[in-house]
């Protein structure tokens, strides 16, 4: 076949390739206002940089009719290309062919980018829109799937992964971006569930909608599974190629350094006052970490699940840093099981990565109740604790108010290995506030007292300026500075400056064993 032809025939089959399950259910797509694979990843991919894989696999595949119908890709685009100008590996359900559904050619291709991506030290971003496992090839589907749940596993740590929901995301489909290190999920079209809404009816007779089940909302807001929420795929896909921009993209590098115009030195006299006179109002700690970090850029992570701690990712003096911090606006900023899960996957991922961890402490101590204690508080509580003490990153500690009990030693206390420890000089250290130690300690001369109320003011009043300040504290060595607010920033450079060629070494083990 003369040269001509043959490369009249690669563009032919390139045409039929790109068009998916065809022009019509591309257009369907369109209809339903999502966008297909390929424009996807041409939107998330810096431009002219994708490089695809396996254009032409088609399935083998012959039960139920499948013979008819083999589309070129099978429901899967695969490749590479830069994020940020780095490498990125990606994969893209396309709805249009199969419903995205998992066959074993299709995960096949899956499997093959999340090798590279591991042999080449680069992260791994898969965008889901899939109806789940492909039930015509019954049990191999299945087995296909436990491929790319193996991968998941032998990456995790290693590579960031990063997972998108466009579509729906259902049965086997969904383990694998629960598995990985951020799910993000758009409003109105995405959504996560083991089994749907018709297998719900049929085994409970319950009645709920997609949505209900399994959307945006309930990820973003109640199960926690999805650690962001957009308005639409543009502003997915945006915000992708800025979280990667924290990352390194391996655990054997360091994240990328953005140069800042902001003097490391800067002063912000504000943050002097930004802890209310009244010690039971709450104040929004993420205005302390803003006035902190570079340019005021705090790209918040979970920011509707568990709100009662933040975390996420800014910059100091041009390094990405890991910020944890009680969050006094939500049940004034204590500690329980959804916070303690939250903050403590968090910290893992950012040790994992090398990435500092600054933590702000504002803490009355775990959230008490019963429901909490069944829940398992106990159990989940000590992950946070466990988090902490594990990570051999540079830590650094600011108090600036409350910080009492166990819910202060598990906030990167000094005895969990926080490298630098800071208060300011409203923090209050101390086993429990004022008032409930001194229902405890005084409660004989409380019980014998003619004045009451004037006897409990003073014994109040004599224990916060003995034990709720954090001079007791400092002159143990427990706190090492007690700093200006306004000198925060600066602080925290030195500290982070001073701790970037930190080594820790702890007892060589398989693994630890944190309790799940």
């Amino acid at each position: 076949m003369p040269i001509d032809d043959r490369m009249k025939k690669l563009d032919e089959m390139n045409a039929i390739a790109e068009l998916g399950g065809g022009k019509e259910r591309v257009e369907e797509q369109h209809r339903k206002g999502k966008l297909t694979a390929r424009e996807r990843i041409m939107m998330l991919l810096d431009t002219g940089t994708f490089q695809e894989l396996d254009k032409f696999v088609t399935h083998r595949s012959s039960d139920f009719g499948l013979e008819k119908s083999r589309p070129l890709g099978d429901g899967v685009v695969t490749g590479y290309g830069q994020i940020n100008g780095r490498l990125a590996y990606v994969y893209a359900h396309d709805f249009t062919a199969f419903g995205g559904s998992l066959g074993e050619a299709l995960v096949r291709k899956i499997v093959k980018v999340m090798d590279l991506a591991l042999k080449n030290g680069a992260p791994v971003v898969g965008i889901n829109d899939s109806g789940g496992a492909r039930i015509q090839e019954g049990v191999m589907s299945l087995a296909a799937v436990s491929e790319i749940f193996f991968r998941n596993t032998l990456a995790s740590g290693v590579i960031p992964q990063v997972s998108a929901i466009l579509g729906p995301c259902a049965g086997a489909a969904v383990y694998s971006p629960a598995m990985m290190d951020f799910v993000l999920i758009v409003k109105g079209i995405g959504n996560m569930f083991v089994t749907g809404p018709d297998v719900v009816k049929a085994a409970l007779a319950e009645e709920v909608t997609f949505e209900d089940l399994g959307g945006a909302m309930v990820h973003a807001t109640e199960s926690g599974v999805a650690h962001f929420m957009t308005e639409n795929e543009q502003d997915c896909l945006s915000l992708i190629r800025r979280l990667l921009a924290y990352l390194p993209s391996n655990n054997s590098e360091l994240p990328p350094f953005v140069r800042t115009e902001e003097a490391p030195d800067r002063r912000d006299e504000d943050l002097r006052e930004i802890i209310p006179d009244d010690l039971y109002k709450a104040y929004d700690m993420r205005e302390i970490i803003r006035k902190v970090a570079d340019n005021g850029e705090y790209l918040e992570v979970h920011a509707g699940w568990a709100q009662n701690i933040t975390v996420g990712f800014g910059r100091i003096a041009g390094e990405s840093v890991g910020l944890v911090a009680n969050q006094p606006l939500h049940l004034s900023g204590s500690l329980d099981v959804d916070s303690s899960n939250k903050a403590s996957r968090f910290i893992r991922f950012c040790d994992a990565f090398n990435i500092p961890i600054v933590t702000f402490v504002d803490v009355p101590g775990y959230l008490p109740g019963m429901d909490q204690e069944h829940q398992g508080l106990i159990r989940h509580g000590c992950k946070l604790l466990y988090a902490y003490c594990e990570a051999t990153v540079p830590k650094v500690t600011v108090i600036t108010r409350k910080a009492y009990g166990g819910a202060y030693c598990a906030m990167g206390s000094k005895y969990s290995k926080a490298d630098i420890n800071y208060a300011w000089p409203t923090a209050e250290i101390a086993v429990m506030g004022p008032e409930g130690a001194i229902n405890i300690i005084f409660r004989k001369e409380m019980e014998g007292a003619t004045d009451a109320k004037g006897t409990r003011d003073k014994l109040v009043k004599e224990y916060r300026e003995k034990f709720a300040n954090p001079y007791i504290a400092a002159s143990r060595g427990v706190i090492d500075e007690v700093i200006d607010p306004a000198m925060t920033r600066q602080m925290l450079v030195a500290a982070l400056s001073s701790l970037k060629n930190k080594k820790e070494f702890r007892p060589p083990k398989k693994h630890g064993n944190i309790q799940l």
